[in-house]
């Protein structure tokens, strides 16, 4: 905006006379915006002094700032992106029209800013998204998933067991397997400790059982049997006898 035209709008500022209706001071309904008096005998048509002045082109701005707003760009009114062409972003700004909704008036003010015009009524825009609406499609929809959703947490939950015992499975197998592998790599020196400790616990074993033997006094009691012979004994048979030639006599 130039020098010239801003002297131009201060002198329309300056010069600009406020017209009020005849007779807004005496009913209360009326207001002060300017109607044109039409009565045969009004007094403000007759332009008398005291009742106020009338609209005269005297009173009119500039011609060059006639009809421009305060911010030196003269208004476009846009009710679409389609608008916005042949625009000049220089001496024009837009002016979005009211009756635009949200997801639109979004749409054409990104478009302005990307040509890169002045909006003189721009607006923060939060666009609300539509909760979709319940209905027994929708509803039947949701079970399914719910009902879909749900095995797949109890799966969730088991498998970690499975697996765990299969590991362990398949370890304990490994282990079977690759044992002779682990014998050929690993020198014999375990196998060889291993003998010698069962030789050397079958020896303290043997030894205990020897030293446990003679302390039992229970060698003593066939020869108290011999003398005292039990009821069940007396009924045996008695020993067959042998002759000099070595031949039993019952045979």
């Amino acid at each position: 905006m130039t020098t010239e035209i801003k002297r131009l709008i201060r002198v329309r500022v300056e010069k600009g006379a406020t017209f009020k209706r005849d007779g807004f001071g005496k009913k209360r309904q009326l207001s002060d915006s300017w109607r044109k008096p039409r009565g045969q005998h009004n007094k403000q048509r007759e332009q008398k002094k005291a009742k106020g002045a009338l609209p005269k082109p005297g009173f009119g701005s500039p011609i060059a700032v006639r009809g421009m707003h305060p911010s030196g760009f003269f208004e476009a009114l846009v009710t679409s992106a389609k608008d916005l062409a042949g625009l000049d972003p220089k001496t024009q700004a837009v002016r979005i029209a009211a009756g635009l909704g949200s997801r639109k008036r979004a749409s054409v003010q990104e478009a302005a800013i990307a040509a890169g015009l002045k909006i003189l009524n721009a607006r923060t825009i939060t666009i609300v998204e539509k909760k979709p609406v319940k209905t027994e499609e929708n509803a039947k929809d949701t079970e399914k998933s719910k009902k879909e959703t749900k095995p797949e947490k109890s799966k969730a939950k088991t498998e970690p067991v499975k697996k765990t015992t299969k590991e362990k499975k398949s370890a304990a197998e490994s282990g079977k397997k690759s044992a002779p592998v682990k014998s050929e790599t690993k020198p014999a020196k375990p196998k060889a400790e291993k003998a010698e400790g069962k030789q050397e616990s079958a020896k303290s074993k043997s030894s205990e059982k020897s030293t446990v033997k003679p302390a039992k006094p229970k060698a003593e009691k066939p020869a108290k049997s011999q003398d005292k012979p039990k009821a069940g004994e007396a009924k045996s048979k008695p020993p067959a006898k042998k002759t000099k030639s070595g031949v039993k006599k019952n045979e």
